[in-house]
């Protein structure tokens, strides 16, 4: 059984060589906006294990396209730029919590934001009080703190002290098994700066390089360690 498991996973999981700029992007066709193979099976699973103990695990979101996260972006910048903040600042400002379009981790189709859905709530649900003290998702939280690993998931920008990057995110999970060989594949693959420029995307002609790289590193590599291959840590 274990043979076939790493079969099917070798056959499933795009190698370095197949996946291109498009697939690690949010470029590539994916109308249906379907989660990774290997992914979604693991998504059934938790979500199967959880219902028998009460919880409802709902996807808030999952695979994005690049077209989704650029209009998430331009909304954004255009919205500072008209408070009057200069680019730079209207940059730092977004990447607290949203990523540069052809960053996101949800183009991979390997990140999912989670919530319960069986909890009583109002409002924005992807807030951090949400997950803490009394807050609507606690419950959820712990479970997925328990069990989240024996699955696959591990928690994307944790609130580990010491690490950079994006704010705290309670609801991020990755599915560790693809998404950390993406990772290694696109820091190996991406001529980061210049994809960027080269898509219309608010405010990157007025970002300087050594800006871009330094989200290049803080923020894309800002995450779990439990998401980065051996390789990827040694060149950090």
């Amino acid at each position: 059984m274990r043979s076939l498991l790493l079969l099917l996973f070798s056959c499933t999981v795009m190698t370095q060589a197949q996946m291109n700029v498009d697939d690690l992007t949010g470029l590539a066709a994916n109308p249906a906006n379907k989660l990774e193979q290997l992914t979604q099976l693991a998504l059934d699973k938790i979500t199967a294990a959880a219902a028998k103990e009460g919880i409802k695990i709902q996807l808030v979101s999952g695979y994005r396209s690049f077209a989704r996260q650029r209009s998430i972006w331009n909304r954004k910048y255009k919205r500072y730029q008209s408070q009057g903040l200069e680019p730079d600042a209207i940059f730092d400002k977004i990447v607290e919590y949203s990523t540069v379009p052809g960053t996101s981790r949800h183009h991979w189709g390997t990140d999912v934001d989670l919530i319960d859905g069986n909890a009583t709530y109002s409002g924005d649900v992807l807030v951090p009080d949400k997950f803490h003290g009394d807050g609507p998702f606690c419950e959820f939280k712990d479970w997925m703190e328990a069990h989240a690993s024996d699955y696959g998931f591990e928690l994307v920008y944790t609130n580990a002290g010491n690490r950079s990057g994006f704010k705290y995110e309670p609801w991020h999970y990755s599915y560790a098994p693809v998404s950390k060989d993406y990772l290694e594949i696109y820091n190996e693959k991406m001529e980061f700066v210049t994809f960027l420029r080269s898509q219309d995307i608010m405010g990157m002609n007025d970002i300087s390089d050594d800006r871009l790289l330094r989200y290049f590193k803080e923020h894309i590599n800002g995450v779990n360690p439990s998401l980065k291959t051996t390789t990827t840590k040694r060149k950090e």
